[in-house]
């Protein structure tokens, strides 16, 4: 039983805190600064109204950047803390109908919160190593996302320069690219020595076998379409040296976050990884967002907390059509979305469910949305169990 819960509202350069004794009596509200001195002051002023800190609870709202440093604190000296979702505060705000809003208001709200609730959302505390990888799966996914934006921008100026090119071959290879960095134009490989273009083509390379040659782009160069742009040729320069650069750091990234996965959750990982289809680069980010299984006391709540659990609209006779509530982790929900893309290609059994499913007249992305829900119970049931995959014991 907690003696102290505290909420607090956190700002870039200030925080408030307000904490209740376990019978709902305000026991302090101030606000501090975002910096050394207020983390002290705080401890210190928690400190004097509970002498035991596994007594204590605190809870703030998730603020982007600016709360990180202040959960880490906290949980470096031994205060349980918690990080809850913003959307939760302001639901459960809204059961007063007074609207006075103020930073000492909210951080009493998150408090008053975290007395009613703590028991269902205390178990969601969140370790260092845990924050570190969810830290480097954001960080991939938003790799990913620029990587998708620069290709799109490369594609859109190359059909410029010399649109030819993409009926050639993968303008996204790693040779093209440099081939593209080289002679981002069709006047520049017109005005090229056809030696050139071979030597540059003859460079290792990674994946499939080339199915162009020189002679080929060299040809299609000569009869492109191509606006001459020399300011368009400089962009396009840029934009694969960016698009390099973004790859280079992707395939970092992905490293670390296989070995900290390794290394902090490597029976997870196995676990998971027993399923056909799904390799590091999908459970690491699973297990990044999800944390541990025992935070989960059924595969419903998993699914409620990715925000893949159905939302209807009901009213008299009136039924809505069911849609996906998308209230939960966004990054959890586009794991578990790339986890289950994965398995409906490689794994026969999960492949089957989801041709069940379409056969029964879903629509296609509708039957993978089930065929998550049902990946995602087997999931919650190996993790729980500390069980491998196997066909005849899924359900």
């Amino acid at each position: 039983m907690y003696k102290l819960l505290v909420g607090i509202d956190v700002s870039k350069e200030r925080f408030s805190a307000a904490g209740m004794d376990s019978g709902g009596k305000e026991a302090f509200s101030r606000a501090y600064t975002m910096d050394s001195k207020g983390f002290e002051e705080l401890l210190k002023a928690v400190r004097s109204l509970c002498e035991e800190d596994s007594k204590v609870l605190m809870a703030m709202e998730s603020t982007g950047c600016y709360h990180i440093n202040l959960f880490s604190f906290l949980n470096s000296q031994g205060i349980g803390a918690l990080v809850v979702n913003p959307l939760l505060i302001s639901n459960y705000a809204k059961l007063s109908l007074r609207k006075t809003k103020t930073d000492k208001k909210d951080a009493m709200t998150i408090a008053r919160f975290l007395l009613d609730h703590h028991k269902e959302i205390s178990q969601l505390s969140i370790s260092q190593d845990n924050q570190d990888l969810r830290d480097l799966s954001r960080e991939r996914e938003s790799l990913s996302h620029l990587i998708s934006a620069t290709k799109v921008e490369i594609k859109r100026v190359l059909r410029t320069t010399f649109p030819e090119l993409e009926t050639v071959g993968d303008v996204y290879t790693g040779v093209m690219l440099r081939l593209i960095q080289e002679y981002p134009s069709a006047r520049l490989v017109r005005a090229a020595k056809l030696k050139g273009i071979i030597k540059l083509l003859k460079e290792p390379r990674r994946g499939n076998k080339r199915t162009y040659t020189a002679e080929d782009i060299y040809r299609a160069a000569k009869t492109s379409i191509a606006t001459v742009s020399p300011g368009k040729e400089i962009i396009l320069r840029g934009k694969v040296a960016t698009l390099l650069h973004l790859q280079e750091r992707l395939e970092e990234i992905t490293k670390l976050l296989t070995e900290l996965c390794q290394s902090t959750r490597m029976e997870d990982l196995d676990i998971l990884q027993s399923i056909k289809g799904v390799g590091p680069n999908t459970a690491a980010p699973l297990l990044a967002e999800m944390g541990s299984i025992e935070n989960f006391s059924s595969h419903k709540k998993l699914i409620a907390f990715a925000g893949l659990d159905p939302s209807v609209t009901e009213s008299g006779q009136y039924i809505g059509a069911s849609r996906l509530s998308k209230r939960g982790n966004r990054h959890l929900r586009r794991a578990i979305y790339l986890m289950t893309t994965s398995v409906v290609s490689w794994n026969a059994w999960f492949k089957a469910y989801f041709q069940k499913r379409k056969a029964e007249g879903m629509a296609p992305q509708k039957a993978l949305f089930a065929t998550a829900h049902k990946l995602i119970r087997v999931i919650f049931a190996m993790l729980s169990q500390r069980t491998y995959f196997k066909v005849k014991e899924a359900k």
